[in-house]
């Protein structure tokens, strides 16, 4: 494998719908509303949030390394520390660099949104880095889970939605509590995948703290969670979006019946891949919802 493509890989791309989703459903929803969005916008807003997840991707990969999480024991797919294609000095490098492009992309979004954006943008480069690197590691701490559901959900959403509007409102923060519970099982499965090596860091992560059953269920209720919040939309009138969403249900069947009926293991590669697509396809479908509703 070529050091170029392997770099590529470190991105992570198949988990890269948590950039992705929030920003075309916030974007979608503004237009539901009656209102104007802002095509720069949403390009600027896409690139800092891919940006931002590809320097947490790097920085997670070269801190786990050197903490011992990543080892020849790994069952998950190959890092590049752990493989020796980099030290784990480059890596975090490269991390910091596409930290410092995020915060650049962002520049335009901060022009027109003004100072909140600047506490948004610069929180989400901080928890990225601090998601395992710093004194208090997210992920080492059992908080990777609600950093997910806050920075890739909640703020994601709503911070698209307000720079578009210019108000906070009640309805980005529901769809952003929606994506953010789908991009969370993807970590979840992760979590519950890595559970025993990274019990041998004191990487005490919540399937660490909580056990096999409780990330079972948590994985199980934050795949289904957000088909329960179409109840909303359905009263405030978005029936369209409410019920083509819906279509997405049976992936969220079958990656909680996979989890259910599968032990931790390699096996769980293709679950996270599952979890991704029903992250992707949820956020779609009550996109469209949203346009044509």
């Amino acid at each position: 494998m070529s050091q170029i493509k392997s770099i590529l890989l470190a991105f992570r791309p198949k988990t890269l719908t948590a950039a992705l989703v929030p920003c075309l459903a916030g974007t979608a929803l503004v237009k539901a509303m009656g209102l104007s969005w802002d095509g720069a916008v949403l390009f600027y807003a896409l690139a800092a949030a891919f940006l931002i997840q590809i320097g947490t991707n790097f920085v997670n990969d070269a801190v786990d390394f050197k903490k011992g999480a990543d080892t020849e024991k790994r069952i998950g797919p190959q890092r590049i520390t752990q493989a020796g294609i980099l030290s784990a000095g480059k890596v975090m490098a490269l991390g910091t660099v596409f930290f410092a492009l995020a915060i650049l992309c962002g520049i335009p979004l901060v022009i027109k949104g003004g100072p909140v954006i600047v506490a948004i943008g610069l929180a989400s480069v901080a928890m990225g880095y601090a998601y395992t690197a710093g004194p208090f590691p997210l992920a080492y701490l059992g908080l990777g889970d609600l950093f997910v559901i806050l920075f890739f959900g909640l703020l994601a959403v709503m911070g698209i939605v307000f720079l578009n509007t210019g108000t906070w409102l009640t309805e980005a923060f529901v769809l952003g509590l929606q994506i953010g519970l789908h991009a969370t099982v993807l970590i979840a499965i992760n979590n519950l995948r890595d559970r025993e090596t990274d019990k041998l860091v004191n990487k005490k992560t919540l399937a660490v703290r909580g056990g096999v059953k409780f990330s079972r269920w948590e994985i199980a209720t934050l795949c289904f969670a957000p088909f329960l919040l179409n109840l909303y939309w359905w009263f405030e009138g978005y029936k369209i979006a409410a019920v083509l969403s819906l279509f997405a249900l049976p992936l969220a069947v079958k990656v909680t019946k996979n989890i259910f009926k599968t032990e931790p293991s390699a096996a769980y590669n293709k679950f996270l891949a599952q979890s991704a697509g029903l992250h992707l396809v949820f956020g779609i479908l009550i996109s469209i919802g949203f346009m044509i509703g």
